[in-house]
């Protein structure tokens, strides 16, 4: 069965290009993006390591840890990290898991047979420090991954963990929020010193709280 937001993700133990790991063990405190690719040297998923690679400052600012996964073998994975270094201009210096018995992609529900029968498909887990399943992508082959909107959502996620508000569409930091509905105007205005927009009962706004 597949995962749903709020399930407690299931941990595992694999090799990975930095040896063998405990998922939670390795996760400890932080959130998690745990992303998996169909194989080695694909051209999409060489610009989505690189990517993430890239933004390795941004994730740590946000307590996050990235983790790969895919189907071949950690001496496949550490060459073509080689490749993946030299074209993205990067440093790749998060795992890949080696998973050639498919046991995390069954376990996380990786492999859509009408996809295909062998090769996970290129989906994205986003894991709060509890355990718990917060977001779940899946993206076509074609289509590269955009890591800032991965970003942005884990921005929203860990902002409405803090605070009784939501974010609206297309929000980034430092717009502004909605009050959620099951705070009461009266109370809002107290809760929220910067103040509160009323544009109808249901639809409140007020400042970015972490601004």
């Amino acid at each position: 069965m597949s995962l749903r937001l709020g399930d407690t993700a299931p941990n595992f133990k694999a090799v990975t290009t930095i040896g063998e790991i405990d998922f939670y063990e390795f996760l400890g405190d932080s959130w998690g993006v745990l992303f998996s690719h169909p194989a080695d040297y694909t051209p999409v998923c060489t610009t989505e390591l690189g990517r993430t690679a890239q933004l390795a400052n941004e994730f740590k600012k946000r307590n996050v840890k990235a983790i790969a996964v895919s189907v071949d073998s950690v001496e496949d994975h550490l060459g073509w990290v080689k490749d993946i270094n030299e074209t993205q201009v990067t440093d790749v210096d998060f795992p890949i898991i080696a998973d050639k018995d498919h046991k995390v992609a069954e376990l996380y529900d990786m492999i859509h047979p009408n996809a295909s029968a062998t090769h996970t498909v290129r989906s994205v887990f986003i894991i709060s420090p509890d355990k718990k399943v917060r977001l779940t992508l899946t993206y076509p082959a074609s289509t590269g991954r955009n890591f800032i909107e991965i970003i942005r959502v884990i921005d929203s996620m860990q902002l409405t963990d803090s605070h009784s508000v939501a974010t609206p569409a297309d929000w980034k930091p430092g717009d502004d929020v909605i009050v959620s509905n099951a705070i009461k105007t009266e109370d809002a205005t107290n809760k929220f010193p910067k103040g509160v927009r009323e544009v109808k009962p249901y639809l409140r706004y007020t400042p970015d709280p972490a601004s």
